[in-house]
């Protein structure tokens, strides 16, 4: 049923943390307290317990802790020697961290096209990128849907490239029964208070199979140094305290609960929108074949030039979304290459004009939903009468 137009006034987030948060509260005053009064706010017992959890969640042996899904990407290159002179391969269409991490090193980032239905890179873009220079690539899992990992490790494996996974918004979701974050030589995973398990603040995570590659990741999170005031390689100092491990720790216990709701809301906006027969107006996202998809995002495309107009109509009527992401990283000022054209990435291009991402966080309720699947239907049925 979706709401009658009178009924639509009240707002719609598109993210409530609080909300999430609330039920919780004890939980995360008992960690906390714990932590203060044993006074080990790194390295403490809540961290090594949280490395263990998600090194199980990601189906890895290893997880090393670390300040920020910015600072996994960055230590995780550092780790295998990125530098000057190296090429990495990374979709444009994503977060800014997935490519300066690369930039920071010296090394440069190599900006290739994406696949327009899951919007995540695309394996044929980066077989065509491959050149003698290239080291690594890193796919990100973009919005809860994980790249297609069978293809591109192959295609790695065939050129010796190291694969960095971005599994900043994935955590949970898997391709062909593999857990996201599993496939490459380093996972790196985001605890921002915005991802599906979101923490008090900054953390991040990097997780892998091999025991040698899981010390090297360690050492380069902490100043290089081992044992103390013995540094052999310059590394950062990138640690996850046990405050927010402690908070981790507590929502770790709900999320299963909480990617079943995100996944509820996805279906109960597809049978929503064709209810409301504006489902063939705007392209949903889709859960692709052997895909387990955990929803961080749920990012719509509004053809014909729409989208901005959209965006001004739910925001007046105080419906949430967001526009991730509206200029795409191949056209950031900070990476032109003086005397280089930027290349040209039509998909990607495409997705930064037409996408745009609705509220998908577990605590919404019907009501909300129906809300914004009116108004979005308001909004075209308007257009058309205006085009008649």
């Amino acid at each position: 049923m979706i709401t009658s137009r009178e009924d639509r006034g009240r707002p719609v987030p598109l993210l409530d943390v609080p909300r999430s948060n609330r039920p919780l509260r004890q939980e995360f005053q008992d960690a906390i307290m714990e932590v203060c009064d044993s006074g080990q706010f790194l390295f403490g017992p809540a961290c090594q317990k949280l490395e263990e959890e998600m090194a199980t969640w990601c189906g890895t042996d290893h997880a090393v802790g670390c300040a920020s899904g910015s600072d996994a990407l960055l230590v995780a290159l550092m780790a295998e020697n990125i530098g000057p002179g190296d090429e990495v391969i990374v979709p444009s269409f994503t977060f800014f961290s997935t490519a300066s991490a690369a930039w920071r090193l010296g090394a440069r980032p190599v900006f290739v096209d994406i696949d327009p239905v899951s919007f995540n890179i695309s394996p044929a873009a980066i077989r065509d990128a491959i050149t003698p220079a290239t080291r690594a690539v890193i796919p990100v899992h973009l919005f809860g849907q994980c790249a297609e990992m069978p293809e591109i490790m192959q295609i790695a494996r065939q050129h010796k490239l190291v694969v960095i996974e971005d599994t900043a918004q994935a955590i949970g979701a898997s391709v062909e029964g593999e857990p996201a974050g599993s496939w490459g030589d380093v996972g790196c995973l985001s605890f921002y208070p915005t991802k599906n398990l979101g923490g008090f603040g900054d953390g991040g995570m990097m997780v892998t199979q091999d025991h040698r590659r899981a010390e090297r990741l360690r050492l380069f999170a902490t100043h290089g140094m081992k044992p103390r005031y013995q540094h052999h390689v310059v590394g950062i100092n990138s640690r996850l305290d046990s405050i927010q491990a402690a908070a981790l720790n507590v929502k770790l216990k709900h999320l299963p609960e909480a990617t079943r709701l995100r996944q509820q809301n996805a279906d109960n906006y597809q049978e929503l929108f064709e209810q409301a027969g504006i489902d063939q107006q705007v392209v949903l996202p889709t859960s692709g074949d052997s895909m387990e998809h955990v929803w961080n995002q749920y990012t719509i495309r509004v053809p014909g030039g729409q989208r901005d107009a959209l965006a001004k109509h739910l925001g007046e009527r105080q419906i949430g979304h967001a526009i991730y992401y509206p200029i795409p990283l191949h056209q950031q000022a900070c990476f032109q290459v003086e005397g280089e054209a930027p290349p040209c990435l039509p998909e990607t291009e495409k997705a930064a004009a037409e996408v745009l991402s609705l509220p998908i966080f577990p605590e919404l309720i019907d009501d909300e939903l129906e809300q914004v699947v009116g108004n979005i239907g308001d909004f075209l049925a308007k257009r058309q009468r205006s085009a008649a």
